[in-house]
């Protein structure tokens, strides 16, 4: 059997952590197991499921710069005593460069970095970031991208294969009788609801979702938006709504499990991201029938259904309140199976990833 090390910052529910267990739940277990390295101290949403398929958590630094000498002598002492991963595949895109670069220097043959998005958060290591870019070619051996344009991002002019942000299809697809379960559990039985599934984070732009809607409301008074999701930027929205005193008609869901039956009570998905790779929310809310509108930065790789509207950033706040109207009165169509074969369906895919490892291990062999 394989084991693979997947290196990513934690396991909570978010994007990349929900496809890379799509893929883990699917995989052959009896030829690949996934393990994991994180690097936040402590358990995450999916920690206990991992454990339940076979898989291992181990617990490494924070990538903060202030870190980088204990990080390293961790990552020396860790690779000594794990001399079974011959294959480590990294997923924080250019923050990748450490765990690679660790890698290296001990020696693991397969190095594969993992390009998740098209752009960078401007956080205080944002030139790191930039100067990590530059290098991570250096360090890796093999390259995947959920999309092209990620891998353009992250590799420039350097060969790339693409692993779609694949989901469980399913469990998505529209549901009439589960919509009116949930619209009435969440008190929603009459109102237009718009919706986002996303980090709370500068990355998705809640800010001007939020003046969206608040015009919309102008246009739409019976309306909700839902926000699931948790992050840094939690408080300073919720700043927003109360200065617009609109806070009986936006709800702070935060992280939950039944993400695919929230799909089912809204009426349109709205995505303003600043850059994305391939949300797989974008994807989750396509399966579900959902109108969507995203912004101009979200590759339109994600698009495989008639229900995508993709709009400028620079339109103005009429021009998106309007879209959502247009593209809901277009109507959800009743579930149909039309896209079953869809690259984003893991039915399809999963054997892509995981043809991907048994032949990087003959190589080692």
């Amino acid at each position: 059997m394989i084991r693979i090390l997947h290196c990513v910052n934690d396991m909570h529910r978010a994007g990349l952590e929900t496809m890379l267990m799509n893929y883990y739940r699917k995989i052959d277990k009896t030829k690949i197991q996934f393990d994991f390295l994180t690097h936040r101290p402590y358990r995450s949403d999916y920690d206990d499921e991992i454990e339940s398929l076979g898989g291992k958590i181990y617990y490494a630094p924070r990538l903060y710069p202030q870190n980088y000498p204990a990080y390293f002598k961790w990552m020396k002492k860790f690779f000594e005593e794990h001399p079974e991963y011959q294959i480590v595949h990294s997923h924080i895109d250019t923050m990748s460069y450490l765990p690679l670069l660790a890698a290296k220097k001990a020696g693991v043959p397969i190095r594969i970095a993992h390009s998740h998005n098209t752009s960078l958060d401007k956080d205080f290591k944002y030139l790191l970031k930039q100067y990590f870019r530059l290098r991570i070619n250096s360090v890796c051996t093999h390259r995947l991208a959920c999309g092209e344009e990620a891998g353009k991002f992250l590799f420039e002019n350097r060969e790339f294969k693409v692993i779609p942000n694949a989901i469980d299809a399913e469990k998505f697809y529209f549901n009439e009788e589960l919509r009116c379960k949930k619209r009435k559990e969440l008190g929603l039985e009459d109102k237009f609801v718009v919706g986002h599934v996303g980090r709370l984070s500068y990355q998705k732009n809640h800010k001007f979702l939020i003046e969206i809607f608040n015009e919309l409301l102008k246009k739409e008074p019976d309306s909700i938006l839902l926000l699931v999701g948790v992050g840094e930027k939690e408080e300073e929205l919720k700043r927003q709504v109360k200065s617009l005193n609109i806070e009986d008609k936006v709800n702070f869901l935060g992280n939950r499990s039944d993400v695919n039956e929230l799909y089912q009570a809204m009426d349109v998905f709205v995505m303003p991201s600043f850059f994305e790779g391939i949300p797989v929310v974008g994807v989750e809310a396509q399966f579900a029938n959902l109108p969507c509108i995203f912004s101009d930065k979200v590759p339109e790789e994600v698009k495989f259904t008639d229900n995508c509207v993709f709009l400028p950033l620079s339109k103005g706040l009429d021009s998106w309140v309007n879209d959502v109207f247009e593209v809901y009165d277009n109507c959800r169509l009743k579930q149909s199976n039309s896209f079953k074969d869809s690259i984003y369906n893991i039915e399809y895919s999963h054997t892509l990833l995981e043809n991907v490892y048994l032949e990087l291990n003959k190589d080692i062999l």
